[in-house]
């Protein structure tokens, strides 16, 4: 039976496993809409394409499988274009699906023509375009692939109009099949031998292709080996914070005392990460490209082996397939490393307690006492980018996989669209998004997007009146000449509630309790907005102390 282009893509789709898509309709891709009409796949519109992609972004990251985004061509697919790189940079499995123009008209710069195989080289695995209907199962099937396999990704696949309306035969589309690395007996042996003889071993979690099972497995072996365990910036979610190998974050404002260790540890095994900028603080941690520790770097790419940093011995695998085979490693009766890897989890306990008092009547510290008595273990934490997030990225204690969404590219404006996509994947479990009043208001807009679908996230909305980071680093480069950083802001009570949302502000440290409680009996989507002072731009130090060098 002949089936149009649009109904091929939305085939293709099902047969890949697909429930759910985000959007932003367009005229470019009209068949597709009208196949998605009866498919089953739920449609969630939003209101800006780089709040779909983000959403996009946070079901891959948070599955496993690749998020699906579809947008209209030009500043549709440009808008996208911000959730398509953190999908990048962060290793998320995504399809970004493009209307285009039609096929007579390209290279002609018609309406909103963009040519994404040369614009989107940077922002994807592949860039692809589908000139003839009939190949559609195999674009489609070929995407899911190549965004899963490897180090993952996203993938963008162009749509010409007129393509979408043809009347074709074509195969069914079948799903893709799954690659997987595993590592060989002889680097298992090796990596045993180099644990044998290390006096100062450090383990670095990072990257993505976990799992709830592969996450439990290695903390399992960790402990059993009493190994000091780092995550890498925004992959906290991998290890259990409470567990006693747990040595905190290696990423932006990393605990002095952990950096130390870590540059003086005999052995690194960075196992699924890049050890990219953030999280090597600058690429100080590990010399390039020959680190002074003994390096193992276990990554699911060959191509990144080596590439940066030069390891002793590289293992191409994915996290779970590698983690399976640490089992057959024996565990030392007495290891050498087992008072150091207790001393550094009380380092850690201490850097993670939150500082009780700070400048002005709000105080964060507390609030996020209160927030680590009073919040579900399996809570899902979304933020984007600024100095806020420090409070949740330092003083939370992650336990569980799967609570994390958030941008290690520090794309602003993420963790709003992050947290009405993590809703939606798991409406039973509380979401919080953290926001700056700078980051909230770059996709506030999806704030509606919640109210439509029924997803009560609550919003905690850290208002300072001013894009706080640029702020911190301006005072330091240029004392006291502030320029292009202060904001003023909507009443975000209002805002809330004009969108049919709950709202709450916090002028005093002890009214965030019962605002939150309030915000969670409501039932809606609600944005509790607190009020802190400006001056409050780190836990440690006020900005006055960083304008005078303090």
């Amino acid at each position: 039976m002949k089936r149009t282009g649009g109904q091929l893509i939305v085939e293709a789709l099902k047969a890949n496993g697909v429930s759910r898509v985000a959007c932003v309709p367009g005229e470019s891709y009209l068949a597709v809409l009208d196949a998605l009409y009866e498919s089953g796949i739920e449609t969630v519109v939003c209101r800006q394409e780089g709040g779909a992609a983000m959403m996009a972004d946070t079901w891959g990251r948070l599955t496993g499988e690749p998020g699906i985004c579809m947008v209209t061509r030009g500043p549709g697919a440009t808008n996208a274009s911000a959730g398509l790189h953190i999908a990048m940079q962060d290793s998320i499995p995504m399809i970004l699906f493009i209307g285009q123009v039609q096929r007579d008209a390209r290279e002609r710069e018609a309406f909103q023509e963009v040519e994404y195989r040369r614009a989107f080289t940077e922002f994807a695995k592949w860039v692809g375009e589908i000139d003839d209907a009939r190949r559609i199962p195999e674009f489609v099937t070929r995407a899911f692939a190549v965004a899963t396999s490897g180090r993952p990704g996203p993938v963008v696949l162009s749509l010409p109009e007129d393509m979408l309306v043809e009347l074709v035969d074509a195969p069914s589309a079948k799903a893709y099949t799954p690659v997987e690395n595993h590592p060989g007996p002889q680097q298992m042996a090796k990596l045993a031998e180099l644990l044998a003889t290390a006096q100062r071993p450090m383990v670095i979690l990072g990257g993505t292709r976990w799992s709830e099972e592969s996450v439990a497995q290695f903390k399992t072996f960790a402990e059993r080996f009493k190994l000091p365990v780092g995550c890498s910036f925004r992959r906290q979610m991998l290890f259990d914070h409470l567990s006693p190998s747990y040595a905190g974050d290696v990423g932006i404002g990393i605990n002095p005392a952990l950096s130390k260790e870590i540059k003086q540890s005999d052995l690194i095994i960075l196992l699924g990460g890049r050890l990219s900028e953030m999280p090597s603080s600058g690429y100080t941690l590990l010399d390039i490209p020959y680190p002074s520790q003994t390096l193992v770097h276990i990554f699911p790419q060959a191509e990144e082996l080596g590439r940066v940093y030069r390891p002793d011995l590289a293992i191409c695998a994915a996290p779970g397939e590698f983690v399976e085979a640490l089992s057959t490693l024996k565990a030392p009766e007495n290891p050498v490393w087992a008072e150091r890897t207790a001393a550094m989890h009380a380092t850690y306990r201490t850097w993670s307690t939150p500082p009780k008092t700070g400048p002005g009547p709000v105080q964060m510290g507390p609030i996020m006492d209160w927030i680590e008595a009073n919040v579900p273990e399996d809570t899902i934490f979304t933020n984007g980018a600024g100095n806020y997030a420090t409070w949740v990225h330092r003083f939370h204690r992650f336990r569980r996989f799967n609570t994390q969404s958030a941008p290690t590219s520090g794309s602003m404006g993420y963790g709003l669209p992050a947290a009405v996509a993590a809703k939606h994947l798991f409406p039973e479990r509380e979401v919080v998004c953290f926001a700056g009043d700078g980051c909230f208001m770059m996709h506030g807009q999806e704030f509606i997007t919640a109210v439509r679908y029924g997803l009560p996230i609550i919003t905690v909305l850290v208002n300072n009146g001013t894009y706080g980071t640029i702020r911190m680093h301006q005072e330091r480069e240029y004392p006291g000449r502030v320029s292009g950083t202060d904001l003023v802001n909507p009443d975000f009570v209002a805002f809330a509630k004009a969108y049919g949302g709950h709202g709450e502000i916090v002028e005093k440290t002890e009214d965030f309790g019962p605002a939150y409680e309030r915000a969670r009996a409501s039932g809606k989507p609600a944005i509790i907005e607190i009020k802190l002072d400006p001056e409050a731009i780190t836990p440690a130090r006020t900005l006055t102390q960083i304008r005078e060098g303090n």
